[in-house]
């Protein structure tokens, strides 16, 4: 109507997710993607905090980390322990800091739910009770596993049904959540608050033909023995690793080893082994967030051309202030 001024259009700040199964090449995308937006990179990567962990964790090297700003990686001993409520405090603080310098925040890694509780938020519980977690533990380990699966079915069939019937940790959390505070996990889920809400989000999913992914997978297991793989466990296993640090691939392959139990050849059967399950984990979970945006990488494509191909999405304004250069 005549006389009546249009309401300006609010524009949120952009934040941009590039995540995928390991070795697919996320960081070689995000150093040369992060050369043409104005953007200090987020590490999403839940082994890549701790120090000493570098050839295990596959960590950018300390040359692509002084052309690029990284956060999050080298923050703890490996003796220390670390969680998903400890990561989303610090990356969203990050993430504001680097939205206030007028750039654009990039969160790179492959763990699915440091990115899910990015984007959709976290729920806190005042109070753990430990003792609750370990009767529950202990009753899953005389019952089995499917024991507390019924239990979960029973007070939220919600839940139950996007949890695996093996899968006792989150079967365990949920429970914990429960009967802790009488609410079920799958409604306080739903009341939680992330970027999503309050940013333009840009997700990204590398992802390559199944067997050509384990292909590079058994390629940079090669590569990691190569550079030092077992001197570097060697070193790790003399300190008294955290309960989270001492999951990551390759500490108990490489232990093993170590103790005569098999050789070396083995040894990298087992990690090779292990990465592949890890990928298809992967996947599975970023399958399940129809907000992603899949790129579908060529076997020989170069990280030049995926970073281009990535940047031709984001630059859905000509002449945007994030952009910088052509793609």
């Amino acid at each position: 109507m005549a006389g009546i001024p249009r309401r300006k259009e609010i524009t949120k700040q952009r934040i941009v997710f590039l995540v995928g199964p390991t070795a697919v090449g996320k960081t070689e995308v995000a150093a040369i993607l992060a050369k043409k937006i104005n953007t200090e990179v987020i590490s999403c990567d839940s082994m890549q905090v701790y120090r000493g962990m570098d050839i295990l964790t596959s960590k950018p090297t300390p040359a692509l980390r002084k052309k690029v700003k990284h956060h999050l990686i080298d923050i703890l001993s490996p003796q220390q322990e670390y969680n998903v409520s400890r990561y989303h405090k610090e990356a969203s603080k990050k993430i504001g800091e680097i939205l206030a310098k007028g750039k654009v925040p990039l969160v790179v890694g492959g763990t699915g739910l440091y990115m899910s509780i990015l984007i959709n938020g976290i729920f806190q519980i005042k109070s753990e009770d430990k003792g609750l977690r370990l009767r529950l533990a202990q009753e899953a380990k005389k019952h089995g596993g499917t024991f507390l699966y019924k239990k979960l079915k029973q007070v939220d069939p919600q839940a139950a049904s996007k949890i695996h019937p093996n899968d006792a940790k989150r079967i365990i959390r949920a429970l914990e959540v429960f009967l802790s505070t009488g609410k079920q996990i799958s409604r306080l889920q739903k009341e939680r608050k992330g970027l999503s809400q309050d940013y333009d989000l840009k997700i990204f999913c590398l992802n390559i033909e199944r067997n050509k992914l384990y292909r590079r997978i058994e390629a940079r297991v090669e590569k990691m023995f190569k550079s030092g793989l077992v001197a570097e466990v060697k070193r790790l296993l003399k300190l008294r690793l955290s309960k989270t640090s001492r999951w990551a691939i390759g500490v108990r392959e490489v232990k093993g080893y170590l103790e005569g139990l098999y050789d070396l050849e083995e040894a990298k059967r087992q990690i090779k082994r292990s990465s592949c399950l890890y990928a298809k984990r992967q996947l599975t979970w970023f399958r399940q967030d129809k907000r992603i945006k899949w790129i579908e990488v060529a076997d020989k494509e170069t990280p030049a051309s995926i970073a281009n191909r990535i940047g031709t999405v984001l630059k859905t304004k000509q002449n945007c202030p994030l952009i910088r250069g052509q793609f």
